[in-house]
């Protein structure tokens, strides 16, 4: 099953920059136009390699890159490394502290027909190219992909744990989270690890669209390497993965925005939908969230002077024609993507994963306010997707809509970078596990 290997990453000079903080940085698909503005300010920032700016980014992270590391902006570690990540979160309104406890390692880039890497949605082609050109220019994993495994008897978190004993790098990151790194050397420890995950299939949780570069990639340099092995570094992607069993996976909800459609009439919006949903009126949009958690099938609409909850009648179901199990079928996202962005908006199936009709919101008081501006012609509003929906939908081999998931809180760029060079990925001879 999967195959993990430590690695010597490359990381910011610590004699140099003293405090992490100023040089990290959200993921790129998260990262805003505001926060990459005021990050651009600091030359030494991690957005500079992740997000690049230019006319020829992909270019400029290269040039970059290379200087960096010539002028000692950026460091090797020079033993293999596992290296610890924990998250430490709250929610607003609860004082309760999480901790996520997950690695970073390489993982082999498995295809998807393996069955090694199960995906749970598709990817936006467009996202995936862009990062593919930057991976192409830089041959470097800027921020790791996060992966779940699932291991009942917790016994990496043990090893984890005494490791975190003295870390390498704390910091608080833009979502208030505080992120912990510590490494392991200890190649008996390291051996475990790989042990541990040899037996296992991993669910890709978060950074499909970096996963899927990095599978292009290897594939164009395999078809180019007429001595290919299997070894090589572009067989690898950069992975921080962390175990189901726990009580720290938090995934948050995406909410849908419509926008640009021709002839947007919302009277004729819900006579269509009207054979498929009971509807009804809310006096107040921010109580929808409330109103439709823990219902089966239950959305909010919200228009520009009013705002709905339509919960999908049960007989409805068994109209849902597309080709897929029935526990994916009688999903929420499913229910939504079939019968309010199919069937009463018109955007078809096959559309939706490149429609620019559909954008994405996590903030629900975005969605309201782009409403209200007219920036947007209806949101749609929908709850939390458990844990178990996203295993029952990785182990069925179907994929759920794009932006399905928002798994929190996010990973960070800059407490390290994973090269794939081949003379900075393989290791010395004189090192074993």
């Amino acid at each position: 099953m999967a195959e993990i290997q430590a690695f010597r990453a490359w990381r910011f000079n610590q004699e140099r920059f003293r405090n992490i903080d100023e040089l990290t940085s959200p993921l790129f698909d998260v990262v805003s136009q505001r926060q990459r503005q005021e990050l651009y300010q600091n030359p030494y920032n991690s957005i500079h390699l992740s997000v690049p700016a230019g006319d020829n980014p992909a270019h400029e992270a290269a040039m970059r890159l290379e200087n960096w590391k010539q002028q000692g902006v950026l460091l090797q570690d020079k033993l293999p490394t596992i290296y610890v990540h924990y998250q430490y979160f709250t929610f607003p309104g609860s004082s309760q502290e999480f901790v996520r406890k997950g690695f970073v390692c390489y993982i082999r880039a498995y295809d998807w027909d393996e069955k090694v890497l199960l995906r749970h949605e598709n990817t936006i082609p467009k996202s995936v190219n862009d990062r593919l050109e930057l991976l192409h220019a830089t041959q470097l994993n800027v921020s790791p992909t996060h992966g779940l495994y699932t291991d009942p008897h917790f016994e990496l978190e043990g090893y984890m744990d005494e490791s975190m004993q003295k870390p390498v790098y704390e910091s608080e990151d833009y979502q208030g989270v505080r992120d912990c790194m510590s490494v392991i050397h200890d190649a008996r420890v390291i051996k475990r690890f790989q042990e541990v995950l040899s037996d296992k299939q991993v669910i890709l949780a978060d950074g499909h669209h970096r996963y899927e570069s990095s599978l292009m990639y290897r594939k164009q340099r395999t078809k180019e390497n007429p001595h290919h092995t299997g070894a090589e570094g572009y067989n690898f992607h950069l992975m921080y993965l962390t175990n189901t069993e726990g009580d720290d996976i938090r995934i948050m909800p995406t909410h849908r925005l419509i926008s640009g459609l021709a002839d947007f009439d919302e009277k004729a919006l819900l006579q269509k939908l009207d054979p498929y949903f009971i509807i009804k009126e809310l006096d107040n949009p921010y109580d929808v969230n409330t109103i439709i958690l823990g219902k089966k099938w239950a959305f909010g609409l919200i228009l520009k002077d009013i705002t709905y909850k339509i919960r999908l009648k049960p007989e409805v179901i068994e109209l849902l024609h597309w080709k897929m199990p029935q526990e994916v079928k009688e999903l929420d996202l499913t229910v939504l993507h079939y019968f309010v962005i199919d069937k009463a908006l018109g955007i078809a199936g096959k559309d939706q994963r490149r429609s620019e009709h559909i954008s994405f919101e996590r903030n629900f008081a975005n969605c309201l306010t782009k409403v209200l501006k007219q920036e947007a012609q209806c949101a749609l509003i929908i709850k939390d997707i458990s844990m178990e929906d996203v295993k029952r939908v990785c182990y069925s081999g179907y994929t759920m809509p794009q932006k399905s998931t928002y798994f929190y809180p996010k990973m960070i760029s800059g407490f390290l970078f994973g090269s794939i060079k081949e003379d900075e990925f393989t290791l010395p001879d004189y090192f074993s596990f």
